[in-house]
């Protein structure tokens, strides 16, 4: 299928590894110009070496509504601009309710849900100049099926998905769609950090395997195609499926 972005601008954020790097690698294989970010330089050269010419890297660190902005900035300022935006962020520590301190909470929802808000005040507005634009962010199924150990993501990223539907209405009528894409388990390291037998991890989704990040860089890159210009405001779980319920 063709997708119809082939030179428009993205910025892909938290994209030395995992699903932001499968991501920028769907979309510079469809003609897209891309930036991407991450905090630490070594990993990020080593990301744009595995990517095709022309992707700038740039530093930063989206963990806070600073950062998040600095990086769009940088973004516009070396593409000449983003049409195409992808907030993306690792996720903040594992732990319950009882072993979670009260404190730990304002910094997990700048990670996960301010950065989300920043990112999209930096760049959304000119998308809505120029009648044309994407935002998909990469949140978790977790969202739909809270993690029981992972209480700081489960509590930030629905409240981002909640930002990103509000949005979504807003700025649809000028020709700006606003989605979400739910991964579950993939072969990334936050997955191996958090699970050491990852053959239980895949014996227990419907699917039968871990996902491929490149299958999930696939998904997005669809989402901010010509052919989905109609589809905004949706939440999509790719997951191998594991959310069970109807709705």
């Amino acid at each position: 299928m063709e997708l119809g972005i082939a030179g428009r601008r993205a910025a892909v954020a938290g994209a030395s590894s995992g699903l932001g790097l499968a991501t920028a690698r769907a979309l510079a294989r469809e003609g897209v110009q891309v930036a991407i970010c991450g905090r630490d330089r070594a990993r990020l050269d080593a990301a744009l070496a595995s990517l095709p010419p022309g992707v700038v890297a740039i530093e930063a660190d989206v963990g806070t509504p600073d950062g998040a902005t600095a990086f769009v900035e940088a973004a516009v300022d070396a593409l000449g601009g983003v049409d195409i935006l992808v907030p993306n962020s690792g996720g903040p520590p594992a732990g319950t309710f009882a072993s979670t301190a009260l404190d730990a909470y304002p910094a997990a929802l700048e990670l996960n849900l301010l950065s989300v808000v920043a990112m999209c005040k930096a760049a959304v507005p000119a998308m809505q100049e120029r009648r044309w634009g994407r935002v998909v962010a990469i949140t978790s199924i977790a969202v739909r099926q809270p993690i029981g150990t992972l209480i700081l993501s489960n509590t930030a990223r629905a409240g981002a998905t909640g930002f990103l539907k509000t949005l979504a209405l807003e700025v649809a009528s000028d020709g700006v769609t606003v989605n979400s894409v739910q991964p579950g388990f993939h072969a990334t390291d936050r997955l191996r950090n958090l699970n050491h037998d990852l053959e239980a991890v895949a014996a227990g989704v419907p699917a039968g395997r871990i996902g491929d990040p490149d299958d999930f860089g696939a998904v997005v890159a669809f989402l901010c195609s010509e052919p989905a210009n109609y589809l905004t405001g949706v939440h999509l779980p790719v997951d191998g499926g594991s959310y069970r319920a109807l709705l």
